[in-house]
């Protein structure tokens, strides 16, 4: 029984964590919101429109989207040349694949005109 305290102790920890930083979120919070701090300001100066009637075109997000899609992939490039004299000739041509289906993409986005802003 003495080996199951450790994880009883982690347990409720686990539990207990996200309850007091509820509580304490609650005692230590603002009270009524004031609606000249509710105002959205830029560099001091009153903002001319209200942020949420403006409608953005769907291209921003598309744009937003594809920029995520290509920059995460790009990430797993940097494991790979840590790893790079480990994996030898078998981890080159699995990078030269996975380089390609990246450009395929790249290229299939670029002519359906997905990075146009206009």
């Amino acid at each position: 029984m003495a080996h199951y305290v450790p994880i009883l102790v982690f347990i409720l920890v686990a539990v207990s964590f996200p309850i007091i930083a509820l509580l304490l979120a609650a005692v230590v919070r603002a009270g009524a919101p004031d609606p000249v701090k509710a105002e959205p300001y830029e560099c001091g100066v009153k903002a001319p429109t209200f942020a949420l009637d403006t409608r953005f075109s769907i291209r921003y997000y598309l744009i937003a989207v594809l920029f995520v899609v290509f920059d995460v992939e790009t990430i797993f490039l940097f494991p790979w040349a840590v790893m790079f004299e480990r994996l030898a000739l078998f981890g080159f041509i699995e990078m030269v694949v996975f380089l390609a289906i990246l450009l395929v993409g790249y290229i299939y986005a670029w002519r359906r005109g997905a990075l146009e802003w206009a």
